[in-house]
């Protein structure tokens, strides 16, 4: 196993976990609005630290977890994920119940992944997603959690990732669930958020 594979994890794990799980909460609870989250962590790259601070908070031997293939091809990272949150990694995305991208801009189309079922909508995959920056922008949204509107902007994305949101918003309650991570944030993308312009 790597020397690098071994970076440690949480030092409070209780207290550090809770603090990140509380930070993608109030993100999903509050769509399109950065919710500042720490990256303590050193993982390997391209694992970023507040991408490894969530899967550290999030995933477990019960959720498997499919990786991007900037991920997958780093062993280092293969090897910490499995170390430290000892989550089954899938091949396929539809498998997945959590999904990790490190390259954003070449993330596969959301029907790719598991979009829940009629009975189970929750049987669905939440997407994980590395961006450089977040912000205010031209992407407007509404709905559960929004007050009026709010706008926002992450970069970089697919250029088809505003036609994605309206796609997946459409067969709500199915849909997956997007989480933004950038250097010290993360912003929420819920399948109940309803995407009503774009700049």
């Amino acid at each position: 196993m790597p020397a690098t594979a071994l970076a440690p994890g949480f030092a409070d794990a209780p207290r550090e976990a809770q603090e990140v799980f509380k930070a993608v909460m109030w993100a999903l609870a509050q769509p399109g609005r950065p919710v500042p989250l720490p990256g303590r962590l050193a993982p390997p790259a391209p694992l970023s630290p507040e991408m490894a601070s969530i899967a550290l908070a999030l995933l477990d031997y019960e959720t498997p977890v499919w990786l991007d293939p900037a991920l997958a091809a780093a062993p280092a990272v293969v090897a910490f994920l499995r170390f430290h949150t000892s989550a089954p990694l899938v091949e396929a995305p539809a498998a997945a119940r959590f999904a990790l991208v490190a390259d954003a801009a070449t993330m596969p189309d959301f029907t790719h992944f598991a979009l829940g079922e009629p009975e189970y909508p929750d049987r669905s995959t939440t997407l994980i997603v590395q961006v450089e920056r977040l912000g205010e922008g031209p992407l407007l949204l509404e709905g559960p959690g929004i007050a009026t509107r709010v706008g926002f902007t992450a970069a970089p994305l697919p250029a088809d990732f505003a036609a994605r949101l309206v796609a997946n918003r459409q067969i709500f309650p199915l849909g997956v669930d997007l989480i933004l991570v950038a250097p010290g944030a993360v912003l929420g993308l819920p399948r109940s958020a309803r995407v009503i312009a774009e700049a």
